[in-house]
Formats: C-alpha cells, sequence, structure tokens
C-alpha cells in the first residue's frame, strides 16, 4: 500500500500557512498573555475575564477589507460585553431568566439577516449570554467584567491588527491559491464527463458544488481586490493579482460557456471516439498544472515547470493527423467538434499561462483599465438598514423562523439543566446555539459532527488522564488544543469538535481534581444539546428547502433570459462590451450557483420533505446547461468576426426568449402565450440550409485541388455550424425547462 506522504506534507504545509491557523495563533495568545501577567500579580480574575472578551470577538475576525475586520470585531466585542452584563444580572431568578432568555437570543440571532460577517457578530454575542451562565465565581463587580470582556476584544483586535500588517497579502494570496485549487478541481471533473461519454449524476453535482464554491471565493476576492486596490492606488502587486482574479473568472465562463453534449459527442466521432481520451488527458494535465501553481502560491515556493505549450502542441499534431486520416467530405462534422473543443482548449491554456507569466513577473503586455464606478457596481454590497429587519420579521423569513426556534430551544435547554439539576448546564445551551442553523441539513451535519468530535475528545482526554496528573500537561494540552480548535472550526468541523473537547477538559482539570467526572458530564450534555438542536430544527417551524426551491429556479431563469438579452444586443450592435452584459454574466452565475446550492441543502433534508427532488434535479441541470450554451454563444461572439444576423436567428431566438418567459409565467400561476411552431421549423430549417451551402462551397473547394482552407471561410463555416447548434440547443432546452416545470406544477 502507497501512503501519499507528499499529499499529507503539501496539505500540512498549506494548514499551517493559513489564516485560519495564523488568526488561532493570534487568538490563543491574545488569550494566554493576560491570563499570565494578570495572575503574576494577583488579579488572575482580569485575566481570565479579558481572555473571554478575546474569544467572544475572534468569530468575526474573517477574510473581508481592513475596515470590515475592524468594524466586524469592535460590534462583536460591544455586542459580547453588553450581552454578558444583561445575562448575569438577569440571572437571579428564573423568572427574569427565562424572559430574559427568549427576548436576548431571539434579539441577537435576529441580526443574522444583515449578511455572514454579522451571523458571526451575532454568535459573539449568543455566546456571551452563554458564558454568562457559567457560574464562575468572581471577586469583580460584575459590570467591571463586562468592561474587561470589552478590553479584552479591543486587546484582540490590536494584535490581529499587528498581524495584519505584518503579512498585509496573506489574506489575498491564500484567497486566489484556493480559488486556483478549486478551479483546477472543476476543469478535473469536466474532464471526467468527457471521458465517460454518457451523463453522471455524481459528476454533476460535483460540479454544483464547485460552483458554488468559485461563486463564493469570486465574490470574496472581488471585494479584497478592489477594495484593497482603492487604497493602494493601484498598486504593480494588485494590478497583477486583478489581472489574475481575472484570468480565473474566464476559466470558469470559458469552462461553462463549452457545454458538451457527451453523447452526442460520441455518437459524432462513432469509431473515432477514442481519440477524446487525448483531448481529456489535455485537460487534466491543465488543471494539474493550475493546481501545481496553486500550492507554489501557499507555500511561497518556486512554480512548477510549465510544459503547457508541449501538452498543447502534442495534441494539436494528433489532430490534424486525425483530420488527415479522414474523408472531410463525410466527415466534417467529426472534425469541426474536435476543432471547436481543441479551440476552447487552447484558450484555456492561454489563461492558465496568463497567470503563470503573471506570477514570473515575465512581461504582460496586458492593459488593465477599470473605471472606479464601473468596478464597484460589481461589488455585491450588504444593506443595512432598518428596512432589512422590517422586511424579514415575518414567518417568511427562515432566519425569523430561525431566532423564534433558538430561543425556545435555548429556553427549553436551561429548564432542563434546572430541573435536574445538571452541572454546568450552560454547556447544553453552548451546544444549541454551536450547533443550531437557519436549514435543517447544517444543523443535521454539525450534530453529528459535534457529538462525533466530543466522544473521540473525550476518549483520547480519558486516555492522558490515566497517563499523567500533571497540571502543566493539562495547560500545555489545554493550549494547543484550543490553537487546534480555532484553525479547524472551518474547514473540519469534527476535528475541531475533538480539539474543543479537549481544551475545554485540560482547562477545567486544572481547576477541579475530578477530571473524570468533568468529561463523564462533557459528553452528556452535549449529546443532550445536540439532540434538542436537532428536534427543534425538526418540530419548530422548519423552512424547508422544498418551500423556496422554486423561487430560486424563478431567480435562474430570469438571470438567465437578462443575460441571454445582453448577448443578443451584442451580436447586434459589436461594439465595445457594455459593463450591463457582465454585470448580467455574473447575475447569471450567482443565481446558478444559488439554485445548486438549494437543491443540494434539499437532498440532505429528511425524504419525507423533499417534494420532487429527480424532477428538480432535471431543473436544475436543464438551467445549468442552458447557462453553459448560453455563455458558449456570447463567448463565441465576443472573440470571433460575426456576420449579421440573419432574420432567422431573430425568429429563433424570439421563440428562446418566450419559453423562457412562459416558464416564469408558469411559476407565477399566470397564463402562458403561444408560440408558433412552424416559424421556428422553417427558421431552424434555414439556418440548417445555410451551413450545408457553405459545406458544399468548400466541398467544392476540395475537388478543385485546394486543400487548405481560408481563414475568413473557416471562421464562417465556425460560425454557422456553432451559433445554429448553440441556438437551436438553447430553443430545445428551453422548451424542456418549460415542460419540466409545468409538470413539477401540476405535481
Amino acid at each position: 500500500m502507497n501512503i501519499p506522504w507528499t499529499k499529507y506534507r503539501d496539505e500540512f504545509s498549506k494548514f499551517i500557512r493559513s489564516t485560519d491557523f495564523s488568526k488561532a495563533v493570534v487568538l490563543s495568545i491574545a488569550m494566554v498573555i493576560p491570563i499570565f501577567v494578570f495572575s503574576e500579580i494577583g488579579l488572575k480574575e482580569w485575566g481570565i475575564s479579558m481572555a473571554v472578551g478575546c474569544l467572544l470577538s475572534s468569530p468575526s475576525d474573517i477574510t473581508g477589507t481592513f475596515k470590515h475586520k475592524v468594524v466586524g470585531v469592535v460590534i462583536a466585542a460591544i455586542l459580547g460585553a453588553v450581552s454578558f452584563l444583561i445575562g448575569r444580572y438577569a440571572e437571579f431568578s428564573i423568572y427574569s431568566t427565562i424572559p430574559m432568555l427568549l427576548v436576548m437570543i431571539f434579539s441577537i440571532s435576529y441580526l443574522s439577516v444583515y449578511g455572514f460577517r454579522a451571523s458571526l457578530v451575532s454568535f459573539s454575542g449568543l455566546l456571551a449570554v452563554v458564558i454568562s451562565f457559567a457560574g464562575i465565581q468572581s471577586g469583580i463587580a460584575i459590570w467591571h467584567k463586562a468592561l474587561l470582556i470589552l478590553a479584552g476584544g479591543l486587546w484582540y483586535l490590536s494584535l490581529s491588527i499587528l498581524w495584519y500588517f505584518i503579512k498585509p497579502k496573506r489574506a489575498i494570496e491564500q484567497q486566489i491559491a484556493e480559488t486556483m485549487e478549486l478551479t483546477a478541481q472543476y476543469l478535473r471533473t469536466r474532464a471526467d464527463f468527457l471521458r465517460s461519454g454518457t451523463f453522471s449524476e455524481d459528476l454533476q453535482k460535483e460540479l454544483f458544488r464547485l460552483q458554488e464554491e468559485l461563486n463564493e471565493h469570486h465574490e470574496s476576492l472581488r471585494e479584497l481586490l478592489i477594495q484593497s486596490r482603492s487604497h493602494s492606488g493601484g498598486s504593480g502587486y494588485m494590478r497583477k493579482r486583478l489581472l489574475i482574479f481575472i484570468d480565473l473568472v474566464d476559466i470558469l465562463e470559458l469552462a461553462m460557456s463549452h457545454p458538451i453534449d457527451y453523447q452526442k459527442m460520441h455518437e459524432t466521432l462513432g469509431k473515432h471516439a477514442e481519440i477524446l481520451e487525448e483531448f481529456a488527458a489535455f485537460s487534466r494535465k491543465l488543471a494539474l498544472h493550475l493546481e501545481g501553481i496553486s500550492l507554489a502560491v501557499y507555500k511561497n515556493k518556486p512554480l512548477p515547470e510549465n510544459k503547457i505549450q508541449q501538452y498543447q502542441a502534442s495534441v494539436s499534431e494528433n489532430l490534424d493527423n486525425f483530420r488527415n486520416r479522414l474523408d472531410i467530405t463525410t466527415e466534417r462534422e467529426a472534425v469541426l467538434a474536435l476543432r471547436n473543443l481543441f479551440d476552447y482548449q487552447q484558450r484555456q491554456a492561454r489563461k492558465i499561462m496568463n497567470i503563470d507569466r503573471v506570477l514570473r513577473n515575465l512581461k504582460d503586455q496586458r492593459k488593465l483599465k477599470l473605471k472606479e464606478k464601473e468596478v464597484r457596481d460589481f461589488l455585491t454590497p450588504q444593506d443595512y438598514s432598518w428596512k432589512v429587519l422590517s422586511n424579514n420579521f415575518n414567518f417568511d423569513s427562515a432566519i425569523f423562523r430561525h431566532s423564534i426556534r433558538m430561543s425556545l430551544v435555548v429556553v427549553i435547554g436551561y429548564l432542563i439543566g434546572v430541573y435536574f439539576s445538571v452541572q454546568n448546564a450552560y454547556w447544553i445551551l453552548l451546544t444549541i446555539i454551536v450547533i443550531m442553523r437557519p436549514n435543517y441539513g447544517l444543523t443535521k451535519q454539525r450534530t453529528k459532527n459535534r457529538i462525533i468530535g466530543t466522544l473521540i475528545g473525550g476518549v483520547i482526554a480519558v486516555g492522558v488522564v490515566f497517563l499523567t496528573s500533571n497540571p502543566t500537561v493539562y495547560a500545555i494540552l489545554g493550549i494547543l488544543s484550543l490553537t487546534m480548535a480555532f484553525s479547524l472550526i472551518q474547514k473540519n468541523y469534527t476535528t475541531a469538535a475533538t480539539f474543543i473537547t479537549l481544551s475545554i477538559i485540560f482547562i477545567y482539570a486544572l481547576l477541579q481534581p475530578e477530571v473524570l467526572k468533568v468529561i463523564q458530564y462533557r459528553v452528556l450534555d452535549t449529546i443532550v444539546g445536540a439532540a434538542l438542536a436537532a428536534a427543534g430544527n425538526f418540530f419548530l417551524w422548519p423552512k424547508w428547502e422544498a418551500q423556496t426551491l422554486e423561487d430560486f429556479v424563478n431567480s435562474s431563469i430570469e438571470a438567465n433570459y437578462e443575460c441571454f438579452l445582453e448577448i443578443d444586443k451584442y451580436y447586434h450592435d459589436k461594439e465595445t462590451l457594455p459593463t450591463s452584459y457582465k454585470l448580467a454574466r455574473k447575475k447569471a452565475f450567482l443565481e446558478m450557483g444559488n439554485l445548486s446550492g438549494a437543491f443540494q441543502r434539499m437532498t440532505q433534508e429528511p425524504r419525507s420533505q423533499q417534494e420532487n427532488p429527480g424532477l428538480i434535479f432535471e431543473i436544475t441541470v436543464l438551467n445549468q446547461t442552458f447557462l453553459s450554451a448560453l455563455a458558449s454563444l456570447g463567448t463565441y461572439i465576443r472573440n470571433h468576426p460575426t456576420t449579421k444576423p440573419s432574420a432567422y436567428f431573430e425568429t429563433t431566438s424570439r421563440t428562446i426568449q418566450q419559453n423562457l418567459k412562459n416558464c416564469q409565467k408558469v411559476l407565477e400561476d399566470q397564463e402562458i402565450q403561444a408560440i408558433s411552431e412552424e416559424d421556428f421549423r422553417e427558421a431552424s430549417e434555414k439556418l440548417e440550409e445555410k451551413f450545408q451551402e457553405l459545406s458544399r462551397k468548400r466541398d467544392e473547394e476540395i475537388r478543385a485541388g485546394k486543400e487548405q482552407i481560408d481563414r475568413d471561410f473557416r471562421l464562417q463555416l465556425q460560425e454557422a455550424r456553432l451559433v445554429t447548434d448553440q441556438l437551436l440547443w438553447l430553443r430545445e432546452l428551453s422548451g424542456k425547462l418549460l415542460l419540466n416545470i409545468q409538470k413539477l406544477k401540476q405535481s
């Protein structure tokens, strides 16, 4: 058995250099220093309170702009201090505690309507409320402790800022490297499709997942690079990273813009289908080189040797040999199919070589002209107005339901702790707020991971306790476990839960001699809290994805429709590519990612709550394929000289547009508009005749001895074939989409 030590070594190196690990180290240092310093002067409670403040402020310290980082940590520190203050003062009676929990948990959870960073600030407030129940006796006043918590948050912020200025480019480099790695995985998955020649549901779901992750990384990089560029004044470093980012976005668009009807491709090639393996191998080599670049960026090492041009020359030679072996007059479709595939791969190769050249600091002739207003149009700003709060204050909002659900479950957990006189009952509440999420699937996954991680951590802790009772060992293991827990919590929640359990047990072991009882209560309380969280998400007003999937389908179709209009407009005008075109393309990609994400979340829910999963999957795939065909049409029109659109193009285009509008009307329970099938058939026949006419003309040239085709004539042939094929495919896909949506509404 060969153990891939190199892979494990690379993964470990990436982990050590990651922003998650460096943030965890900063947090651990920020917590340990005040405890050590104040303990030395007899004020240990001060140090512990400041360490709690560090812990409460750290969740909101995520990848983003410097401004958002500072504001997020400051608000988290203030919210943590205030929440702790209110929680401690209300704790004197069960009659004051329950109303406080209901109001505080709901109000703080509800802040999540403001987006991801706000949800992490919200978590700080929830954690502060729970910590106020820890019952740790203190010799200082509650208000004094709250001020120390605030001071701890600001102390953590100062260290985080210091690290930011020491390594200001680390977040951007990691985000770019991760995006490269995901892009390489996307290219490799598409190559697997090309090899198989058949549709694979598992591969399609993997493409959905990767596309959703890539959209998230692209959004994060846009914010990082554009905001940083405005503050740095367009430095050479930022210019290069923007060029890399643009190439990465283009690689995804190119990949999506070359949708392959794999079955048709194999049928077209017939007995020559084995040549596709050479093209699939070329795609895998491109992905491998991009992955090598990402690893070099992660580790700050020299780039791998660039052999792309050699690979490209080999495939080109094989394509020429293949063409020379065939009778072009009878195998033109097969040759054109492979030529289009190779053209696509060449463009991908150029994009990857562009990235390679930028990172090697080779001369780059490309001009980067970005107008500030147009650039900012590509950012997705978060609305922090009061209107967002009021608009979500109803049962249609998933966050509103989640906030009510969490407040009730926390109260139930509190009452169980009081009734059974559970030692450290706040662990039940802690488990609830950590596990519960607005959607059932993620809550179920975190429940499972939390329980498994806690059990593993408990077993390891028991082993350590039997081996030694040395307080110094416990202190060292507690600090190391805490650091590992913080660094892994976003990447691997099961492992993070294991280290969280270890850190808590070892810290308690320093305070209480009966460590085994601490382990027992920790495991029991975690299981109770996890069970409550899972039951709450299932029984208390769950928002099943099936209830909102039609909205995601509608939004995706609307975005595809707007993108199609922009492509149609550009095909007619052929002037400078407008910003509206790029924005419509970006919106279509994001909405498609939202749809595929919603479908994947639905598959994680109970089967009894999944409505028509097979039909929804087919609609999602059709939407994805439609967007791919749309991107293909737009990419071809942008990168090739084209002729004036014919009247038959217009007829087919109107049919596609009407199909999309009819899809939306069906979803909105409106009456659809009839489409003339006769006009469409005539248009499709005329478009095909144009290609056949050009083909006959080329056949005559070949018979006359003209083997080398003129470039302009080859482009006309390609345009007639590709534009016609994509247009007819878009018509077919939009028709299938309409039929499936009608089935969905009738079911």
